[in-house]
Protein backbone atom coordinates (compact mmCIF):
# COMPACT_ATOMS: atom_id res chain seq x y z
CA UNK A 1 0.00 0.00 0.00
CA UNK A 2 0.92 3.62 -0.39
CA UNK A 3 2.93 4.97 2.81
CA UNK A 4 1.44 7.35 5.29
CA UNK A 5 3.89 10.63 4.39
CA UNK A 6 2.90 10.43 1.09
CA UNK A 7 -0.50 9.95 1.60
CA UNK A 8 -0.29 13.53 4.22
CA UNK A 9 1.55 15.29 2.07
CA UNK A 10 -1.05 14.49 -0.75
CA UNK A 11 -3.87 16.01 1.41
CA UNK A 12 -2.51 18.64 2.44
CA UNK A 13 -1.91 19.39 -1.10
CA UNK A 14 -4.89 19.08 -1.93
CA UNK A 15 -6.98 20.77 0.50
CA UNK A 16 -7.49 24.70 -0.26
CA UNK A 17 -10.62 26.69 0.03
CA UNK A 18 -13.56 26.12 -2.21
CA UNK A 19 -13.32 28.29 -5.63
CA UNK A 20 -15.53 30.47 -7.11
CA UNK A 21 -16.95 30.16 -10.52
CA UNK A 22 -14.18 32.62 -11.77
CA UNK A 23 -11.54 30.43 -10.08
CA UNK A 24 -12.42 27.04 -11.72
CA UNK A 25 -10.01 25.21 -14.00
CA UNK A 26 -7.08 27.61 -12.16
CA UNK A 27 -4.04 26.06 -10.30
CA UNK A 28 -3.25 28.27 -6.90
CA UNK A 29 0.27 29.09 -6.35
CA UNK A 30 0.57 26.20 -3.90
CA UNK A 31 -0.23 23.88 -6.61
CA UNK A 32 1.75 25.08 -9.08
CA UNK A 33 4.70 24.84 -6.75
CA UNK A 34 3.90 21.02 -5.95
CA UNK A 35 4.01 20.10 -9.58
CA UNK A 36 0.23 20.11 -10.72
CA UNK A 37 -0.87 20.87 -14.32
CA UNK A 38 -4.27 21.60 -15.52
CA UNK A 39 -6.10 19.31 -18.12
CA UNK A 40 -9.00 21.44 -19.12
CA UNK A 41 -8.58 25.12 -18.88
CA UNK A 42 -12.26 25.91 -18.82
CA UNK A 43 -12.13 27.66 -22.53
CA UNK A 44 -10.96 25.20 -25.50
CA UNK A 45 -10.61 21.27 -25.43
CA UNK A 46 -7.14 21.94 -26.08
CA UNK A 47 -4.67 18.90 -25.15
CA UNK A 48 -7.65 16.62 -25.39
CA UNK A 49 -8.59 13.86 -28.76
CA UNK A 50 -10.80 11.03 -29.43
CA UNK A 51 -9.52 7.55 -28.36
CA UNK A 52 -7.55 5.58 -31.66
CA UNK A 53 -8.17 9.36 -33.39
CA UNK A 54 -6.36 12.39 -33.70
CA UNK A 55 -9.13 14.38 -33.80
CA UNK A 56 -11.48 15.80 -30.80
CA UNK A 57 -14.65 14.06 -31.94
CA UNK A 58 -18.16 15.78 -32.17
CA UNK A 59 -20.42 15.51 -28.70
CA UNK A 60 -17.82 17.00 -26.78
CA UNK A 61 -18.06 20.83 -26.07
CA UNK A 62 -17.16 23.72 -23.41
CA UNK A 63 -20.19 25.36 -21.72
CA UNK A 64 -19.98 27.80 -19.17
CA UNK A 65 -16.19 26.69 -17.99
CA UNK A 66 -16.80 22.60 -18.12
CA UNK A 67 -16.10 19.76 -20.25
CA UNK A 68 -19.23 18.43 -21.58
CA UNK A 69 -20.44 15.35 -23.24
CA UNK A 70 -23.64 16.59 -25.10
CA UNK A 71 -24.19 14.19 -28.06
CA UNK A 72 -23.01 10.85 -29.79
CA UNK A 73 -18.67 10.95 -30.26
CA UNK A 74 -17.06 8.58 -28.33
CA UNK A 75 -14.63 8.16 -25.64
CA UNK A 76 -11.89 10.59 -24.97
CA UNK A 77 -8.13 10.99 -24.19
CA UNK A 78 -5.80 13.08 -23.10
CA UNK A 79 -2.31 13.75 -25.77
CA UNK A 80 -0.18 13.55 -22.50
CA UNK A 81 0.32 10.23 -21.02
CA UNK A 82 1.25 9.46 -17.62
CA UNK A 83 3.16 6.53 -15.17
CA UNK A 84 2.35 7.32 -11.69
CA UNK A 85 0.39 10.08 -10.99
CA UNK A 86 -2.35 11.90 -8.58
CA UNK A 87 -5.70 13.00 -10.81
CA UNK A 88 -8.21 15.71 -9.12
CA UNK A 89 -11.32 16.61 -11.11
CA UNK A 90 -14.71 17.39 -10.36
CA UNK A 91 -18.14 16.10 -11.96
CA UNK A 92 -21.58 16.28 -12.42
CA UNK A 93 -24.33 13.85 -13.93
CA UNK A 94 -27.92 14.51 -14.50
CA UNK A 95 -30.76 11.68 -13.91
CA UNK A 96 -29.34 7.87 -14.52
CA UNK A 97 -26.19 9.47 -15.97
CA UNK A 98 -23.14 7.02 -16.76
CA UNK A 99 -19.17 7.63 -17.56
CA UNK A 100 -15.96 7.22 -16.24
CA UNK A 101 -12.75 8.13 -15.92
CA UNK A 102 -9.74 5.96 -17.19
CA UNK A 103 -6.02 5.49 -16.86
CA UNK A 104 -3.18 4.17 -18.75
CA UNK A 105 -5.04 3.69 -21.74
CA UNK A 106 -3.51 2.11 -24.20
CA UNK A 107 -4.63 3.18 -28.05
CA UNK A 108 -5.21 0.20 -30.51
CA UNK A 109 -7.93 -1.87 -28.72
CA UNK A 110 -11.03 -1.71 -30.16
CA UNK A 111 -12.80 0.60 -26.84
CA UNK A 112 -10.24 2.00 -24.26
CA UNK A 113 -11.69 0.15 -21.44
CA UNK A 114 -10.39 -3.01 -22.97
CA UNK A 115 -6.95 -2.08 -21.80
CA UNK A 116 -7.59 0.48 -19.04
CA UNK A 117 -8.78 0.64 -15.47
CA UNK A 118 -11.82 2.64 -14.57
CA UNK A 119 -12.86 4.59 -12.12
CA UNK A 120 -16.83 4.64 -12.64
CA UNK A 121 -19.17 8.11 -12.71
CA UNK A 122 -22.75 7.35 -11.84
CA UNK A 123 -25.84 8.58 -10.57
CA UNK A 124 -26.18 5.68 -8.36
CA UNK A 125 -29.69 6.32 -7.19
CA UNK A 126 -31.31 6.70 -10.52
CA UNK A 127 -28.93 3.24 -12.94
CA UNK A 128 -29.66 -0.07 -12.71
CA UNK A 129 -25.24 0.11 -12.42
CA UNK A 130 -25.92 1.69 -8.95
CA UNK A 131 -27.32 -1.29 -7.49
CA UNK A 132 -23.82 -2.96 -7.15
CA UNK A 133 -21.07 -1.49 -5.06
CA UNK A 134 -19.14 -3.31 -7.83
CA UNK A 135 -20.56 -0.84 -10.30
CA UNK A 136 -21.36 2.09 -8.05
CA UNK A 137 -19.45 5.56 -8.22
CA UNK A 138 -16.18 5.00 -7.21
CA UNK A 139 -16.00 2.04 -7.88
CA UNK A 140 -12.83 -0.10 -10.08
CA UNK A 141 -15.24 -0.74 -12.00
CA UNK A 142 -16.86 -4.73 -12.12
CA UNK A 143 -13.63 -5.48 -9.96
CA UNK A 144 -13.43 -3.36 -6.60
CA UNK A 145 -16.88 -2.24 -5.15
CA UNK A 146 -17.47 0.99 -2.99
CA UNK A 147 -18.97 2.19 0.24
CA UNK A 148 -22.78 3.85 0.15
CA UNK A 149 -23.87 6.80 0.74
CA UNK A 150 -20.82 8.65 -0.19
CA UNK A 151 -21.72 9.48 -4.20
CA UNK A 152 -24.01 12.64 -4.05
CA UNK A 153 -27.09 13.22 -5.84
CA UNK A 154 -27.83 13.78 -9.67
CA UNK A 155 -27.13 17.45 -10.64
CA UNK A 156 -24.56 17.88 -7.68
CA UNK A 157 -21.08 18.39 -8.25
CA UNK A 158 -18.51 15.42 -6.74
CA UNK A 159 -14.99 15.66 -6.46
CA UNK A 160 -13.04 12.29 -7.35
CA UNK A 161 -9.32 11.58 -7.08
CA UNK A 162 -6.92 9.23 -8.49
CA UNK A 163 -4.00 7.83 -7.33
CA UNK A 164 -1.44 5.53 -8.74
CA UNK A 165 2.01 4.58 -7.28
CA UNK A 166 4.21 1.63 -9.24
CA UNK A 167 0.90 -0.66 -9.09
CA UNK A 168 -0.75 0.90 -6.31
CA UNK A 169 -4.17 2.56 -6.89
CA UNK A 170 -6.78 4.70 -5.02
CA UNK A 171 -10.22 5.87 -5.71
CA UNK A 172 -11.12 9.28 -3.67
CA UNK A 173 -14.81 10.44 -3.65
CA UNK A 174 -15.32 13.23 -1.90
CA UNK A 175 -12.64 12.92 0.46
CA UNK A 176 -12.98 9.58 1.23
CA UNK A 177 -10.64 6.52 0.34
CA UNK A 178 -13.50 4.21 -1.40
CA UNK A 179 -11.08 1.85 -3.21
CA UNK A 180 -7.56 0.49 -2.97
CA UNK A 181 -6.08 -2.19 -4.89
CA UNK A 182 -2.95 -3.15 -6.63
CA UNK A 183 -2.83 -3.89 -10.46
CA UNK A 184 -1.67 -7.18 -11.40
CA UNK A 185 -1.40 -8.70 -7.59
CA UNK A 186 -2.64 -11.90 -7.10
CA UNK A 187 -5.53 -11.03 -6.21
CA UNK A 188 -6.55 -8.36 -9.04
CA UNK A 189 -5.84 -11.48 -11.42
CA UNK A 190 -8.45 -13.39 -9.86
CA UNK A 191 -10.56 -10.80 -10.08
CA UNK A 192 -9.56 -9.96 -13.89
CA UNK A 193 -9.99 -13.62 -14.18
CA UNK A 194 -13.89 -13.74 -13.20
CA UNK A 195 -14.69 -10.82 -15.01
CA UNK A 196 -15.61 -9.57 -18.70
CA UNK A 197 -12.14 -8.47 -18.70
CA UNK A 198 -10.65 -11.64 -18.72
CA UNK A 199 -11.38 -11.66 -22.35
CA UNK A 200 -9.38 -8.74 -23.29
CA UNK A 201 -5.20 -9.59 -22.57
CA UNK A 202 -4.43 -5.91 -22.59
CA UNK A 203 -6.73 -4.84 -19.50
CA UNK A 204 -4.27 -3.43 -16.89
CA UNK A 205 -1.35 -4.38 -18.23
CA UNK A 206 0.56 -1.04 -19.12
CA UNK A 207 2.68 1.02 -17.09
CA UNK A 208 1.62 4.36 -18.62
CA UNK A 209 -1.16 5.59 -20.88
CA UNK A 210 -3.23 8.50 -21.01
CA UNK A 211 -5.98 9.79 -19.04
CA UNK A 212 -9.69 8.88 -20.75
CA UNK A 213 -13.21 10.37 -20.16
CA UNK A 214 -15.76 7.58 -21.43
CA UNK A 215 -19.25 8.61 -23.64
CA UNK A 216 -21.80 6.75 -22.37
CA UNK A 217 -24.31 7.84 -23.83
CA UNK A 218 -25.16 10.60 -21.01
CA UNK A 219 -24.51 14.01 -20.90
CA UNK A 220 -22.12 14.38 -18.09
CA UNK A 221 -20.08 17.46 -16.91
CA UNK A 222 -16.56 18.15 -16.16
CA UNK A 223 -14.20 20.58 -14.05
CA UNK A 224 -10.83 21.70 -12.19
CA UNK A 225 -9.14 18.21 -14.16
CA UNK A 226 -5.99 18.59 -12.70
CA UNK A 227 -2.81 16.05 -12.69
CA UNK A 228 0.78 15.86 -10.93
CA UNK A 229 3.46 13.28 -12.05
CA UNK A 230 4.72 11.29 -9.21
CA UNK A 231 8.17 10.40 -9.66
Amino acid sequence: MIDRPFLLGVVLVFLFSPLSAQEHNRLTAAETAAGWQLLFDGNSLEGWRGYNSEFMPTGWSVENGTLIRTGPGGDIITEQQFGDFELSLEWLVGPGGNSGILFRAVEGQEEVYHGAPEMQILDDAGHPDGRSPLTSAGSNYGLHGVPRGIVKSAGEWNISRIIVVNNQVEHWLNGDKVVAYELRSTDWLQRVANSKFAQWPAYGQASHGHIGIQDHGDRVSFRNLKVREIN
